[in-house]
């Protein structure tokens, strides 16, 4: 049975999408030079797949079952925390993230950041629960596990966007942001609200955390062709461009305006990627002759 807690919270993130649809749509105010409404919508989004795969995933625990359904309640609540801040900033008509404005806007992030280090620890519970519960097909058994470890990675790149930033005053109003080599509020992609100009530690936020739904998915696209060596392959070269749009936006480059060394590692991955599979391909039964 898949667990409640996660599934309720899910679901209240599929019913805040259209809400924040709505929103985008009638409500022309603007935070930090972007819709008000276009945070909730993508946090809603990316919560509702995130607390889905979960409550699928610790179907799969044998042991220490109640462990697992305390931290994923224990993680449910915490979202659904973060999300009560987020959408009562916007209808305030405030920052939620990194504002320190107001007592009141500097206690709202305080439980935010809070609500994080909750979310990132049950998510690491969950994470050793599933490393030890052997699953029968063992290349989906290893896509999750590595898919858990990467999603905590990228989970824990949230903690680099509160740090200052170059130029920042330790006594201003903002403290930490998502972009680097410049403020945020600049030019931006449509939908995702990445910088279109510097670096944006969102989107290695954003990939590492939705490991979670992808290398399992391609596992289940391969069926009988997925081996364990496959799922290895495809765990690392995800890793890779993870790493490389972290270090990416770290140095404050643009994930639409990468450089030669930016380009030249990505060459690296894609060439490692396909000797991995390489390897990985199962040699062929050769017939014996009679």
């Amino acid at each position: 049975m898949w667990h409640r807690p996660l599934v309720v919270f899910g679901s209240l993130m599929v019913l805040l999408i259209p809400v924040a649809l709505v929103g985008l749509l009638v409500d022309d105010r603007t935070v930090v030079n972007s819709p008000i409404w276009l945070k909730p919508m993508k946090f809603a989004v990316s919560l509702a797949l995130y607390s889905f795969t979960l409550a699928w995933l610790l179907t799969y625990l044998k042991r220490f079952q109640r462990v697992g359904w305390w931290a994923g309640t224990v993680l449910a609540a915490a979202g659904a925390i973060e999300m009560v801040v987020i959408v009562g900033q916007v209808i305030r008509g405030r920052r939620s993230h990194f504002n320190f404005e107001t007592p009141l806007d500097t206690t709202l992030f305080s439980i935010m950041g809070s609500t994080i280090v909750v979310l990132w620890v049950t998510h690491a519970i969950i994470a050793i629960l599933l490393w030890r519960t052997d699953i029968e097909n063992k290349a989906l058994s290893w896509s999750i596990r590595l898919g858990l470890v990467i999603s905590f990675l990228g989970l824990g790149v949230g903690f680099l966007m509160t740090s200052p930033k170059p130029g920042q005053a330790l006594d201003g109003d903002t403290l930490g942001s998502h972009t680097v080599g410049a403020p945020d509020g600049g030019a931006y992609m449509a939908l995702t609200g990445w910088s279109t100009e510097h670096g944006d530690l969102r989107v290695g936020h954003f990939v590492g955390m939705h490991a979670l739904q992808v290398l399992p998915v391609v596992i289940a696209l391969l069926g009988a062709r997925a081996t364990t060596k496959i799922a290895w392959v495809t765990s690392a070269s995800f890793l890779g461009i993870f790493l490389l749009v972290t270090w990416q936006a770290l140095r404050g480059q643009s994930l639409v305006q990468p450089d030669g060394t930016t380009l030249l590692a990505l060459a690296g991955i894609v060439v490692a990627t396909a000797l991995g599979l390489v390897w990985a391909r199962e040699p062929k039964k050769e017939l014996v002759s009679a």
